[in-house]
């Protein structure tokens, strides 16, 4: 009852397509961060893939695609997009994948990924970036491996302050546009 439209998607010669429902994140396009990030995002065959605010299920669905990975949990707050990365998992053939509801990570079981991938909100918060969108996946990252995210830059204000308060291994890798994207390496 929700549905409004499907976003066909082709990215690096594979063709998607994702159901999408009113009031959820991009919902006329798969938006300029998440393109941004796809492109720059180093993710190896097999590696391990948490999601976290996966909306739809755009990042973990494509990547799964692209890299064959070994396990995928996609998390977010949102129910009805939820409810539309179960569906966008199964029409686009994705498996060993599980979708978490989720205020943040506290819903996640323990586990240590390879890469986390996100589109941070800007909208929630100084505080919630820095403790739920920075440091609170590190938590659930191997050692030496990466947590990819991309920002509007508006929020590249605190980015950097939050990196070096925590001595994080935090990198600005490209600014282009109205947006920023990061790699925080866990040391």
């Amino acid at each position: 009852p929700y549905f409004k439209k499907t976003i066909d998607f082709n990215y690096n010669k594979h063709a998607f397509s994702f159901d999408v429902a009113n009031t959820i994140f991009s919902t006329f396009d798969i938006d300029a961060g998440t393109q941004l990030l796809l492109r720059i995002a180093k993710i190896k065959e097999g590696d391990s893939l948490l999601d976290f605010g996966c909306g739809y299920g755009t990042l973990g669905i494509i990547f799964s695609k692209l890299y064959n990975v070994s396990k995928l949990t996609m998390v977010d707050k949102d129910m009805l997009s939820i409810r539309y990365a179960a569906i966008n998992v199964l029409k686009n053939g994705v498996s060993n994948t599980e979708i978490i509801p989720s205020v943040g990570l506290e819903k996640v079981p323990e586990y240590k990924y390879d890469i986390i991938v996100s589109n941070i909100p800007a909208k929630v918060g100084d505080e919630a970036i820095e403790k739920e969108f920075i440091l609170k996946p590190l938590e659930f990252l191997k050692e030496d491996c990466t947590y990819w995210f991309v920002v509007v830059t508006a929020l590249n204000r605190i980015i950097p302050i939050i990196g070096e308060k925590h001595k994080l291994s935090l990198t600005q890798v490209v600014k282009k546009n109205r947006y920023a994207v990061y790699k925080l390496t866990r040391t």
